[in-house]
């Protein structure tokens, strides 16, 4: 029987956490498929750490990142530098996720050779171009050229529909940032790890503990200084610690310590490896954040979340209850991670939703839908 050939495309951190899952999957099918990882390094470090975490190691890396590169660079070195690797492996089917820049032109790169697209986490939509900018017209283009559209939820398959999209090539797999966590767990428990123990003798954890993330280009400028005012109004209660692994975007950087530095149960870290941040998320009472990611993740781990955003592409969250939107507003935040401190019973129906993106079986389906497409193009040769 002939191997498909499936090329996975990413570039960011993000994307190779949710991408890991099914690389390893397929790989496991290697009498079935010939997959092969491509990295563009949208984002270098960081990306690595996620790779090597793993365990996977790209058979092509583009190596694009660059200090202040702007978006149309980015799209046309992607662009440019997929073709050389579409013509070497000439792959079946290019898969990439979500909304970066890299799926987008690694989809513009594919189409170009008459490949196959598969987007994975198809379909999530807040129906304004400007916000998240440039996310939601990225996964949107990426969408008008994918073949396939693997949709977390339902709520996504629903919109590719309204867009005309065939259901035939709308399948819903849950997503795959649900199997990378159940993994990613495992492999906390069960190894001794150099970052985990450097977290344990930093800090006692034996207060409840907020943790905090914020990178989103649509929050930088006033966004950031009214969360900062947030934080440390939150701060005043000295019965909770707040952890915040601080982006290394200057524009995050300088708000956050020029606010937030020398506030004794602030603890302001650098960004952390993935198997320290979910183990951090775990140890968290609740959450805030900007994060798609950890929207999704949080739920799993039973911890409320607090999203500093005044639209998402994931309502499921919020319609299930596992998540509040705060946006930017300094007064909201503070009001409801008090509220949610005090107020157990709320917090209790928060931590118990079950978690509307899945249940870490999303890469299997993703698989059997290849595979089940190998054995039609078998069948018909």
């Amino acid at each position: 029987m002939k191997k498909k050939k499936i090329l996975l495309a990413f570039g960011t951190r993000p994307e190779a956490i949710k991408m890991a899952p099914l690389a390893l999957a397929l790989e496991k099918m290697g009498d079935r498929f010939e997959t092969r990882i491509c990295l563009t390094a949208q984002h270098r470090e960081m990306l690595d750490q996620v790779m090597d975490f793993f365990d996977l190691k790209p058979h092509y890396d583009l190596n694009l990142m660059k200090p202040g590169q702007n978006l149309y660079a980015l799209t046309a070195a992607i662009i440019t530098g997929m073709k050389p690797v579409l013509e070497d492996f000439k792959p079946d089917y290019v898969l990439v996720h979500g909304d970066t820049t890299t799926s987008m032109a690694a989809a513009v790169a594919a189409f170009y050779a008459g490949c196959k697209i598969g987007h994975v986490e198809a379909g999530l939509r807040t129906f304004n171009k400007w916000a998240p900018f440039p996310e939601e017209m990225n996964r949107s283009l990426t969408g008008k050229l994918s073949d396939v559209h693997f949709a977390p939820t339902t709520t996504s398959k629903n919109n590719l529909c309204n867009e005309n999209i065939a259901e035939e090539q709308i399948i819903v797999t849950g997503n795959t940032v649900i199997d990378a966590l159940n993994i990613g767990l495992d492999i906390v428990e069960k190894k001794d790890l150099s970052s985990i123990k450097l977290l344990n003798k930093k800090f006692l954890f034996d207060k409840p503990m907020i943790l905090v993330t914020g990178h989103r280009r649509e929050n930088h400028g006033e966004g950031f200084l009214h969360i900062c005012a947030a934080l440390k109004q939150i701060a005043q209660n000295e019965y909770v610690d707040i952890i915040y692994p601080v982006h290394l975007n200057p524009n995050v950087q300088k708000p956050v310590y020029d606010m937030l530095s020398g506030i004794e149960n602030i603890h302001l870290i650098t960004p952390q490896p993935y198997e320290a941040f979910i183990w951090l998320m775990n140890k968290a009472s609740i959450i805030i954040t900007d994060s798609g990611g950890v929207q999704e993740e949080a739920p799993s781990l039973g911890k409320p979340v607090l999203v500093m955003r005044d639209t998402t592409e994931r309502p499921e969250a919020v319609e299930a209850g596992t998540v509040i939107l705060v946006g930017t507003d300094t007064d909201t935040i503070v009001r409801e991670t008090i509220d949610l401190l005090h107020n157990k019973d709320r917090y209790h129906k928060m931590a118990s939703v079950h978690n509307p993106y899945g249940d870490g079986k999303a890469c299997e389906r993703i698989v059997q839908y290849l595979l089940d497409a190998n054995n039609e193009s078998n069948s018909t040769h």
